[in-house]
């Protein structure tokens, strides 16, 4: 064989070996990028704030537009007790979110009235006893008892006279509103002492608080000057100002009955005109 066709047989050898094996496409392999830095982890959703926790029972926590006289009616007590408790030494001073102490420290969480603390003599021994109402004591019906307890509220009379403009709407009005004009007499609603007089109250515009027997205290608003002082006691049907329309949109004297922390509808307790 020359050369000429063994080169020959050569090429086709090796067409016929290349045809003959199957190369299919090369593997691709994920590898990591040398130095490149993996992706942050998303970052955990936003935990819900907890929400704060309520005011222990004879506290109260300021919020946005409080002042401390208003603070202090709304809880039936006198703004001097207020700052006492809490050693407030500037009234016109509060933070949001601060807590006060709105009741006596003396103050016993589930003390009940009717309860009296009795020691026997000689003895050493503390003995607690309740003491039942009449109506209880002998076995008499609700109705009764009822009437009982009305007998305990105070004797009130209209503090001006005029018509009434607008009643009683829990939360919106906390009592009522009476027609008037500028400089008619307002008197107390009945006897008590007066725990604040000013302008501390929003909305309100100058007024006057008294306090009465069985915890029950009126609110007189609007006046257009105030003819008593702060801690004066004053008579059922004494004038104790004149109406006005301080921070009011005409004269009228907005009136206001509670009971202990409690606004009441005045129209409950006023006589019938």
């Amino acid at each position: 064989m020359n050369g000429a066709r063994l080169a020959a047989v050569v090429v086709l050898a090796l067409c016929a070996a290349s045809c003959s094996t199957y190369r299919g496409p090369a593997p691709v392999e994920e590898r990591a990028v040398r130095g490149a830095r993996a992706p942050a982890p998303k970052p955990p959703a936003a935990a819900v704030a907890a929400p704060k926790p309520a005011a222990a029972d004879g506290y109260y926590t300021v919020k946005q537009g409080d002042t401390l006289y208003s603070i202090a009616l709304d809880n039936g007590a006198d703004y001097r007790e207020v700052a006492q408790w809490n050693a407030l030494d500037d009234p016109t001073k509060l933070r949001i979110g601060q807590v006060l102490r709105v009741k006596p420290p003396d103050a016993r969480a589930g003390e009940r009235p009717g309860v009296v603390v009795s020691s026997a003599k000689g003895a050493g021994k503390v003995e607690a006893r309740a003491i039942d109402s009449p109506a209880t004591a002998a076995g008499e019906k609700p109705a009764v008892a009822a009437a009982a307890a009305t007998a305990e509220a105070v004797d009130f009379i209209w503090p001006a006279k005029g018509k009434v403009l607008a009643g009683f709407a829990e939360p919106r009005s906390k009592g009522i509103d009476i027609e008037g004009k500028i400089g008619d007499p307002v008197v107390a609603a009945a006897a008590g002492r007066v725990t604040y007089i000013g302008t501390g109250i929003p909305g309100l515009g100058k007024l006057v608080v008294i306090k009465h027997d069985n915890g029950f205290i009126t609110v007189y608003a609007h006046n257009k000057d105030i003819l008593v002082k702060e801690q004066q006691a004053v008579a059922r049907g004494q004038k104790i100002a004149e109406l006005g329309n301080t921070d009011a949109d005409r004269p009228k004297l907005h009136f206001q009955i509670r009971k202990g922390s409690a606004a009441v509808d005045p129209m409950r307790y006023l006589p019938a005109s």
